[in-house]
């Protein structure tokens, strides 16, 4: 098997994401796993992004929405389920299933009002629906308000998965995520994807060929936004909160971030994007507490020098790669 440079570094990646929680309980450091499954959670949330971001040339400001209707569908269920004694509303299955409806329509009513435009109004569209949700869950005091929700209990699998577990729970998010980058591939690979594709090059001239471009891109918005409410879904278990917070628009951004910073329109930039991401995060915030200061240079620089993302310099070290191998 020919084995290039940018196969190898992410095989290593993947490897190595799969072995955290071992390599935590060998040197007695359960953060690392609980760190690391942040960054799995990310991971979903930036896979879903890319599909409309990178793919599909969709600046979308409001993303965060659904990893908020994600968190609340575990919040107000694993609630209900405490103080009110309505057991099936800590199942876990019931608030996967819950958390992709509700995303999927939520995206499906965003995006039939966004999509009908172009630039600067599609981003401030949704960005507008993002500030508009994250004012609804501040102001609804019977589940928090702004002080967020705290989780007495995190969601059930009927004694399949015991997701108070961290490790347990961090190998559901590493399973989730290379579902997700699968089904990811597929679709970009499809008739569909291919038309996505086509429709960020080239609008007007697939309009004129006869595909309808708004139909497929609405289509798109949708499993995006139903992706991302499972992430949500997830983030409210590592948590165990949940806050209007996740709903704000700046959320939208660090997951806009982690696009770019990985690679945008890459099957694996957006894993790499919310590794690298993370660690930055973590590393220069132990070194001072300034540590926006520095890292907001730092993606400048990274975005400007290195087109692509982190993915597309490992691909101009492929193309390098196998011109020195045939000299």
């Amino acid at each position: 098997m020919n084995w290039s440079p940018r196969t190898v570094l992410i095989a290593i990646l993947m490897t190595g994401l799969a072995a955290i929680p071992i390599i935590a309980e060998a040197i007695d450091e359960p953060f690392y796993t609980v760190m690391f499954s942040r960054m799995l959670i990310l991971s979903i949330g930036a896979i879903s992004l890319n599909l409309i971001l990178g793919f599909g040339g969709m600046v979308s400001f409001g993303h965060s929405v659904y990893l908020g209707i994600g968190s609340y569908v575990v919040g107000i269920g694993t609630l209900h389920a405490i103080e009110d004694g309505v057991s099936w509303m800590s199942n876990g299955f019931i608030h996967i299933c819950i958390a992709v409806a509700v995303s999927a329509l939520t995206a499906l009513i965003i995006g039939a009002i966004s999509l009908r435009t172009r630039g600067i109004y599609f981003i401030m569209i949704t960005l507008a629906f993002a500030q508009m949700f994250y004012f609804i869950a501040v102001g609804n005091d019977n589940y928090g308000g702004d002080d967020g929700l705290s989780l007495y209990t995190r969601s059930e699998f009927n004694e399949l998965l015991d997701l108070s577990n961290d490790n347990i729970l961090y190998y559901l998010n590493f399973i989730f995520m290379i579902v997700f980058l699968y089904f990811s591939h597929r679709l970009i690979n499809s008739r569909f994807g291919m038309l996505i594709r086509g429709a960020k090059s080239n609008e007007k001239r697939m309009e004129t060929i006869g595909f309808p471009v708004y139909r497929y891109r609405l289509v798109a918005f949708v499993l995006a936004g139903a992706i991302c409410g499972i992430a949500g879904v997830l983030s409210a278990n590592q948590t165990d909160f949940v806050s209007p917070a996740v709903m704000h628009w700046t959320r939208s951004g660090e997951l806009i971030i982690m696009v770019v910073l990985g690679g945008m329109g890459t099957l694996f930039g957006p894993v790499i994007g919310a590794v690298a991401f993370l660690f930055l995060e973590e590393f220069l915030s132990g070194i001072t507490e300034y540590w926006q200061i520095i890292f907001g240079p730092m993606l400048v620089l990274i975005v400007i020098f290195g087109q692509g993302g982190i993915d597309g310099l490992l691909i101009r070290l492929d193309k390098w790669w196998q011109t020195k191998k045939y000299m």
